[in-house]
């Protein structure tokens, strides 16, 4: 870009003498020039200067694609600047007639080119500014614990398993684990979701992100190429430099342009001349292959895909094959899987059904303190619900803990202990008691089931179960306002899965499935003529993936490097599948409208170039013409720089809160298993 610039600004200050001191232009401005002898000079010598100076990029480009077989645009640039150059020398040295003197011509269309070339590099590099971007989240220094004191380093010199600080308002310098202490972080930039989410110790955080309001202590676990921005920036960066279907019909069109405006230059050339007008023939060529040059065409499709690409990386879609973001706007059907995506993939207790005189405060409280040292996911689930309740734990003692039982442990509260005993149908067992009468009822809708006793009497029983992602009805809702079939798989009990799609409204839905089968599952809908998106977390379902028509990994902002998919979710809401949908209509759209108007300009002017219409006096000076083809490139980079209006964060995605819409008629959220 700055190439271009400098040249443009250097070559105007030359074309004004040139211009000026022009016989042809003077006289056809109507002015006279000086009768000194030098005046005569300028032109062709400063004209001299700007071919070989201003022309020198567009002459080696047509060097590089004579040399490559790939004849283009710069190949027609160079054809019209060097006939101009070579008729203009003829007409100076009246070797030629005199009113071949096009110096005044080569100079502006150089200069309009170059304009045209640095248009087009600030749009590219507007593009490239978000690799630019990400790399900037990293901060300059980090501070690095180094025994009871703290250094300052690069982030390039962390090695894995250092500890870091980050203070509020700084970046985290390195993937890696808070060891101590909490704070809301803002991922926007990595995820899209640009609310502060909650980090506390023992969760992992993502070099980039920032800690809002607290200071925390994280270890490092991956640094340099490692991390998930270096692996987000090498996603946009390969997604920007790949190649897809809508750009092999730009270069093909680009290439068979070339040969219509060459032969199109040739027949202008020999009509013009053997109406024994040769000045007329070599101007009517130099437009025609100035006018005709592809430059929009070349441009319509790398731009367009460059935009998005960027746009997408800043709302947290990364796209790793542009032919699966071509093709998601084909898509009629999305098949979802459950656990981890459509869900939390973690258990939460969503109900507590008291027995005797507790109630349902008191006996949750008395299951967390029993639970309160274990580490089993549904022992921190009970522990986690307590807390958010900010119920009053009492303290526990004696704790133990039996495989596939459950756990026990002596909760002292009022001066008194009581055995607490917390598990599923063994416990029971082995205190012969009878489960409470609301279990059958969870059971059907495939809840896990604990029960809490206290000193052997059974005092209350606990729902827990896979929670529903808020964000799941409005992706279900927004997908069949499109129109698109909504389809879970899992590989849940046909009551879970059933429970869950009646909950969000899904028309579809494949239970029981194993893993393996998942793959199978896909190439049934797309037997049916369906065009499927397949959606999942990208561990177990990397064969569905594959076989999908696009493969979306949904949650992996901390692993980017997933081969099996088209399509990265940095963020694990599943409304960003909107964006995606919502991407590849608006660059397929700019895509074709650039195409339709690069190709349908050079085919309408190209005749006009040609002097079709000088019967009835109409005649398009060159200059014009070099005008017309920087325009037709401003238009193309300015359409493709509506995409940049596109919002693509998950909140945008939502739907209105307060409309009426299917499958929300209960908070039934539930999973299989047994403790």
């Amino acid at each position: 870009m700055g190439q271009f610039r400098r040249l443009f600004w250097i070559m105007l200050i030359l074309a004004i003498p040139v211009v000026g001191f022009n016989e042809m232009f003077a006289h056809l401005v109507g002015y006279q020039l000086p009768k000194a002898e030098w005046v005569w000079w300028v032109s062709p010598i400063l004209g001299t200067v700007i071919y070989f100076w201003g022309g020198w990029p567009f002459l080696t480009g047509a060097i590089d694609e004579i040399r490559s077989r790939k004849p283009g645009m710069m190949l027609l640039i160079g054809l019209a600047i060097t006939v101009a150059f070579i008729a203009s020398w003829g007409a100076s040295l009246h070797i030629l007639d005199h009113e071949l003197n096009f110096w005044w011509e080569l100079a502006l269309l150089v200069v309009i080119m170059l304009l045209g070339h640095w248009i087009e590099m600030r749009s590219l590099a507007q593009t490239t500014s978000a690799l630019d971007s990400l790399a900037a989240l990293l901060p300059d220094e980090a501070e690095k614990v180094e025994g009871d004191g703290v250094i300052k380093v690069a982030p390039a010199d962390l090695a894995v398993g250092d500890v870091v600080i980050v203070r509020p308002g700084s970046s985290v310098p390195a993937d890696g684990k808070i060891v101590d202490g909490s704070a809301s972080m803002d991922e926007s930039m990595v995820t899209g979701e640009s609310k502060p989410v909650r980090r506390e110790s023992g969760d992992h955080v993502v070099a980039g992100t920032v800690a809002t309001d607290s200071g925390v202590r994280v270890e490092v676990t991956a640094i340099g190429q490692d991390t998930a921005l270096a692996g987000i920036q090498k996603l946009v960066t390969d997604a920007q430099a790949s190649s897809s279907r809508a750009q092999r019909i730009a270069d093909t069109a680009a290439a068979w342009l070339f040969w219509f405006a060459l032969g199109a230059a040739a027949i202008t050339a020999i009509v013009w001349a053997l109406l024994g007008v040769p000045d007329a023939a070599v101007v009517r060529t130099i437009t025609v292959l100035v006018i005709a040059c592809p430059h929009a065409l070349g441009l319509a499709i790398p731009l367009v895909v460059s935009i998005a690409t960027e746009r997408a990386a800043r709302g947290g879609v990364l796209v790793k094959d542009r032919l699966a973001l071509e093709s998601m706007r084909t898509v009629d059907s999305v098949l979802f899987d459950k656990t981890g995506t459509l869900t939390k993939g973690e258990p939460t207790v969503t109900a507590v059904d008291p027995a005797g005189s507790r109630d349902a405060d008191e006996i949750l409280a008395l299951a967390a303190a029993a639970e309160s040292d274990s580490e089993h996911p549904l022992a921190r689930a009970i522990v986690r619900a307590a807390r958010d309740k900010d119920l009053s734990v009492p303290k526990a003692g004696d704790f133990s803990s039996s495989p596939a039982v459950g756990v026990k442990a002596t909760v002292t509260s009022d001066g008194s202990g009581t055995v607490v005993a917390v598990g599923g149908p063994y416990l029971l067992e082995q205190h012969d008691r009878d489960e409470l009468g609301v279990a059958e009822a969870w059971r059907e809708e495939g809840a896990i089931i604990l029960h809490v006793l206290a000193d052997g009497d059974v005092i209350g029983a606990l729902r827990l179960a896979d929670e529903i992602r808020p964000e799941s009805r409005d992706a279900v809702d927004a997908l069949h306002a499109r129109g698109v079939q909504v389809v879970m798989i899992t590989g849940d009990a046909q009551a879970v899965a059933d429970t869950v799609a009646k909950d969000l409204g899904i028309d579809r839905v494949f239970a029981g499935v194993r893993p393996e089968d998942k793959a199978a599952k896909v190439a049934e809908l797309q037997d049916e003529g369906r065009k499927v998106a397949m959606v999942g977390d990208g561990v177990n379902d990397a064969p569905a993936l594959a076989q999908a028509d696009v493969g979306i990994a949904i949650g992996a902002g901390t692993d980017v490097a997933i081969g099996s998919a088209g399509v990265i979710l940095a963020s694990s809401d599943p409304r960003s599948v909107l964006s995606v949908f919502e991407l590849s209509s608006a660059s397929y759209r700019k895509m074709k409208q650039n195409l339709w108007w690069a190709a349908g300009y050079n085919l309408a002017a190209v005749p006009l170039a040609a002097g079709v219409l000088a019967p009835i006096g109409f005649v398009l000076p060159m200059s014009i013409g070099a005008i017309l083809m920087s325009v037709s490139t401003v238009v193309v980079a300015l359409n493709a720089q509506l995409l940049r209006r596109l919002d693509l964060t998950p909140e945008a995605r939502r739907t209105d809160p307060g409309k009426d819409t299917p499958g929300r008629s209960g908070d039934s959220r539930v999973t299989p298993g047994i403790r």
